[in-house]
């Protein structure tokens, strides 16, 4: 393993958005995370993230540049990853509707401590099975937190004014996810239990 990287965990949830968890018109979207397909392995393309369905159909995460409804812009979005302790931190803050996953994330990595956007600057590494050097994950950004995802946490409807505000600013910073696009031609097979890393 090179030793100019640093261990964040193990991978401790793979899932994909098999439909928009958004629905309904501005303003008035409403947010509803039923549409998230947990799997045991996720694979990583630059156009997004595959998996098989509960038969072994092929199934296309709507981040998927291929997906009919392809929520993707630009390929900023194509993968998402998010950290165990920052669920943990929202569910402190917002009670028990915040269910592991429930921001609809591809990957879920079990830390001990938030993860910073400092932190990722230099790329998210997977070390998969079979493989001699980790995968990178690039282009990460930080997930600014949408408002219908916002108001579900908070279980209001609609919420607005300060408490709204006050939950987006605590969503932010790379709380509620990082954006990160697979940074060679894939595609890259990963699984539960596999290794993530940071540059150190």
């Amino acid at each position: 393993m090179d030793s100019g990287l640093q261990l964040l965990g193990p991978i401790t949830r793979l899932q994909i958005q098999t439909a928009a968890l958004k629905t309904g018109v501005k303003p008035h979207e409403r947010y509803d995370p039923g549409a998230l397909l947990v799997v045991e392995t996720l694979t990583l393309t630059p156009a997004g993230a595959e998996a098989r369905g509960p038969h072994g159909e092929p199934v296309l995460d709507v981040h998927h540049l291929r997906h009919p409804q392809t929520r993707q812009y630009q390929g900023e979005n194509a993968l998402s990853l998010g950290f165990t302790a920052h669920y943990a931190a929202m569910r402190a803050r917002f009670g028990a509707v915040v269910a592991p996953g429930c921001a609809g994330e591809n990957l879920i990595v079990e830390t001990a401590q938030p993860v910073t956007p400092a932190q990722v600057r230099g790329g998210v590494f997977i070390q998969t099975s079979g493989r001699p050097a980790p995968v990178r994950l690039a282009q990460i950004q930080v997930a600014a937190p949408c408002r219908p995802l916002t108001r579900y946490l908070l279980g209001a409807e609609p919420a607005e004014g300060e408490d709204l505000k006050a939950a987006l600013q605590f969503l932010g910073d790379g709380r509620r996810g990082f954006y990160a696009a697979l940074a060679e031609a894939g595609p890259v097979p990963v699984a539960l239990g596999d290794l993530v890393f940071v540059a150190a």
